[in-house]
């Protein structure tokens, strides 16, 4: 009888045990998957193959599909900052934890095209920037297509071009790839780097007159995000 107690004790307890969790598994990291290509597509989904709007915050695995050696799947946000090599295919895992805040994944030879966003928890309220006064035509500007699927139009000291007065700008423009192009149109302005395999630097005196929009262009690659724009204001 004694003995027969001493098992059912024994036993009792090792259920004991196991009900408070004395060798729980560890959890694991919800599953999600990234796709990147061929065309000109870039989407995050769930397990369910629902696209990704809103997550808990947490651990995830993050399996990334990339199917094109033109593009590429960079995720980014605050604690993560992963991507595939453009010239890489195949297929890579990653192990992240997302806090609460907005994240983004996109391509880097295409991001106006090709991004997508998402919301982790409740991230804190962003105000917005503040807007930058306009440049003056005292200002010397640069313009710069290539070599990357990227064009820009800066302040010598770096900083983006929203907003300009009018006024005659001088504008030096560098083209350093053979497979893009600098194009400037502005009211009664139209002028570019010519022809398209033409690599190097030129000043251009650019006459803005009128209200409107200057924009800055790649040709060949408009579609695909090589562009932007500047407001001409009095």
């Amino acid at each position: 009888m004694t003995r027969v107690l001493a098992a059912l004790t024994a036993l009792l307890l090792a259920a004991l045990l196991g009900a408070t969790g004395g060798s729980a598994a560890p959890a694991q990291a919800t599953k999600l998957f990234g796709t990147v290509g061929p065309e000109f597509s870039i989407v995050l989904r769930d397990a369910q193959g629902v696209r990704v709007t809103k997550l808990d915050p947490g651990a995830y695995a993050i399996e990334v599909e990339d199917l094109s050696a033109e593009h590429n799947f960079h995720l980014s946000g605050p604690g993560v900052d992963e991507r595939t090599d453009v010239e890489f295919t195949g297929t890579v895992t990653w192990n992240v934890t997302f806090r609460d805040a907005v994240y983004t994944y996109f391509c880097e030879p295409h991001p106006t095209r090709m991004r997508g966003t998402f919301t982790v928890g409740n991230p804190p309220a962003t105000p917005p920037p503040p807007s930058s006064p306009p440049v003056t035509a005292k200002t010397k500007l640069l313009l710069t297509s290539g070599p990357n699927f990227v064009i820009t139009l800066k302040t010598s000291n770096g900083k983006a071009v929203k907003s300009m007065k009018k006024g005659t700008y001088t504008v030096v423009v560098r083209d350093r790839s053979r497979i893009h192009n600098a194009h400037v149109v502005a009211p009664r302005f139209n002028r570019k780097t010519d022809p398209l395999t033409y690599t190097g630097t030129q000043t251009w005196k650019v006459s803005l007159g009128k209200v409107g929009t200057l924009r800055f262009l790649c040709d060949p690659h408009a579609l695909t995000g090589m562009k932007g724009s500047a407001k001409i204001v009095p």
